[in-house]
C-alpha cells in the first residue's frame, strides 16, 4: 500500500530509481566488490578470492539480505552474510575484510549522490534552455515593473527571465563546485585510524574510490563528514527556492485583475469543483508547496554533522528520509519548473493595459532625469514630478495633462516631449542589450 505521495504522485522514474531499495543495494554490493579488488592489489587478500567476490556480488538477492537482517538486526552485517553465502568459503571468509559498516554505506551513498548530481545537472541545464530561450524571444516585450507589489517603471520579459536564467546558471556552477565534495568515499576502518587494514589502508582507500570512479576522503572518522552531504542539501534548498520565486511571479501575474500571462491550460482541465470557469496556476502552486518541504531538510542534515565522539546513528535514520526526499522533489520541481515556463501563454492586450493603467504616472522618473538633464536640480525636478503626480492620483487626470498643465514644467518640457516621456516603450534602458549579451554568454557557457 502506497503512503507516501513520493511514491504515486511527485518524481522521475529515474531518480526514484537512484534512491530506490535495489540501487542501494547494488552500490553497497559494487563498493564491497572495489574494496576486494583494492585489497587484492594491495596483497591483503588473496586475489583469487576478491575475483571470486566481485562475481559473486552480483547474484546476492535483497530478499535473501532483508531475511538474515530479520535475525541479525544489522543491515551491513545482513549484506555481508548474503555476500559470503554466494562465495566459496575460502573467498567469503574475506568479504569485508578490515572495513566498517560506515565505510560501505558512505561510500554508496557518494555512488548514489553522483547518479543524482548527474540528473539534476541534466534538469537544471533542460530549465536553463526554456529561460534563455523565453528571455530572447521576449526582450522587446515591454511590461510593468513592479516593486512593493506596485506598479513601477517599465522593464521587460525578457530581463526577468535573463535574471532567472542567470541565478540558475549560478546554481550549476554551484553544482559543479560541490559535486567533488559530495561525492568521495571512505576506507577508513572502526574510529577512522585504518588500524585493521595495517599499513596498507591509504592505499587501500585509494585503490578502492578508483574502481569506483569517485574521490576519496583526506581524512576522516566511522563516517564520512556530513558537511559535505549538508552542502548538497542546502544547495538544493537554494536551488528550489529560486523555483519558488519564479513560481510565485508567475501566479502574481496570472492573477486575474492582472493576467498578463499563463501556465498552459489543457482542453479538458478542471480548475475547481464548484467554480467552472477557474483557470488556476496549479503547477506553480506545486512547485511553491514541494520547495518548502526541501528547504526544510537543510537543518536535520545539518544536525547530522553534530555526532557524539567518532559517531553515533542519529544520523542513519533521518538520511533514510532526507537523502531520496529531497533528491526527488528538487529533481520533480526541476523538471515542472521546465515544463510550465516554456509553456506560458502571454497576453500582449493586457500586458499594454497594466502599463497605461496609472495614466502615466509610472513614468514620472523619466520626466525627472529630463528636467534634471534640461537645468533644472534633481531634487527639485524630483519634487515637481511628485508634486504633479500626486495631483494627477487625486484628480484621475492623465499625467501628461498635468505635467502641461505645470508651468513650472511645461517651461522646459514641450507636448511633443512630455509626450515621447510617458511612453513606456522608450524608458526601458539598456533592458534589451542586456538580455542579448546574457544570452549569448549562457549559450556559449552552457553549450545550449
Amino acid at each position: 500500500m502506497a503512503i507516501h505521495p513520493i511514491e504515486y504522485r511527485y518524481g522521475t522514474a529515474e531518480m526514484k530509481y537512484v534512491w530506490s531499495q535495489e540501487n542501494r543495494l547494488a552500490k553497497i554490493l559494487q563498493t564491497e566488490a572495489a574494496l576486494a579488488l583494492a585489497e587484492a592489489d594491495m596483497g591483503l587478500i588473496p586475489a583469487e578470492a576478491a575475483e571470486i567476490i566481485s562475481e559473486c556480488v552480483t547474484s546476492v538477492k535483497a530478499e535473501r539480505v532483508d531475511e538474515i537482517e530479520d535475525e541479525i538486526h544489522h543491515d551491513m552485517m545482513a549484506v555481508v552474510v548474503a555476500i559470503s553465502e554466494k562465495c566459496r568459503e575460502d573467498a567469503g571468509k574475506w568479504v569485508h575484510f578490515g572495513a566498517t559498516s560506515n565505510d560501505i554505506l558512505d561510500t554508496a551513498t557518494a555512488l548514489q549522490i553522483k547518479d543524482a548530481i548527474g540528473l539534476l545537472e541534466d534538469k537544471l541545464k533542460v530549465l536553463l534552455r526554456v529561460l534563455v530561450n523565453q528571455a530572447e524571444a521576449h526582450k522587446n516585450t515591454v511590461c510593468c515593473g513592479r516593486t512593493h507589489g506596485q506598479v513601477g517603471v517599465p522593464t521587460t520579459y525578457g530581463l526577468r527571465f535573463a535574471i532567472w536564467a542567470s541565478e540558475i546558471s549560478r546554481h550549476l556552477d554551484r553544482l559543479y563546485e560541490l559535486t567533488p565534495r559530495a561525492t568521495v568515499g571512505q576506507m577508513t576502518g572502526a574510529v577512522g585510524t585504518q588500524a585493521a587494514f595495517g599499513k596498507s589502508g591509504i592505499l587501500i582507500q585509494k585503490l578502492t574510490m578508483q574502481h569506483l570512479g569517485i574521490g576519496t576522503v583526506d581524512v576522516s572518522n566511522q563516517i564520512i563528514q556530513r558537511d559535505r552531504h549538508a552542502e548538497f542539501v542546502m544547495w538544493m534548498a537554494n536551488t528550489v527556492t529560486t523555483m519558488d520565486k519564479i513560481g510565485i511571479e508567475i501566479r502574481t501575474l496570472q492573477r486575474s485583475e492582472i493576467a498578463e500571462i499563463e501556465e498552459s491550460f489543457g482542453k479538458k482541465q478542471v480548475g475547481s469543483s464548484t467554480m467552472p470557469h477557474k483557470r488556476n496556476p496549479i503547477k506553480s502552486e506545486q512547485i511553491c508547496g514541494l520547495a518548502r518541504i526541501v528547504r526544510a531538510m537543510v537543518e536535520p542534515e545539518l544536525l547530522n554533522n553534530t555526532l557524539w565522539d567518532e559517531r553515533d546513528l542519529t544520523n542513519s535514520s533521518c538520511e533514510r528520509v532526507v537523502f531520496p526526499e529531497t533528491c526527488v522533489l528538487t529533481d520533480h520541481i526541476l523538471k515542472l519548473g521546465a515544463s510550465v515556463l516554456g509553456d506560458l501563454r502571454f497576453y500582449p492586450e493586457n500586458i499594454r493595459r497594466n502599463l497605461d493603467l496609472l495614466r502615466g504616472l509610472n513614468m514620472g522618473e523619466a520626466v525627472m532625469i529630463e528636467l534634471a538633464k534640461r537645468g533644472v536640480g534633481r531634487q527639485e525636478a524630483h519634487e515637481l514630478v511628485r508634486t504633479s503626480a500626486m495631483e494627477a492620483h487625486d484628480t484621475g487626470k492623465h499625467f501628461k495633462q498635468v505635467l502641461l498643465d505645470t508651468p513650472s514644467v511645461s517651461r522646459y518640457l514641450s507636448a511633443e516631449d512630455i509626450e515621447n516621456l510617458v511612453n513606456p516603450d522608450k524608458y526601458i534602458g539598456t533592458a534589451v542589450e542586456q538580455v542579448e549579451t546574457l544570452v549569448v554568454k549562457l549559450r556559449e557557457a552552457y553549450s545550449l
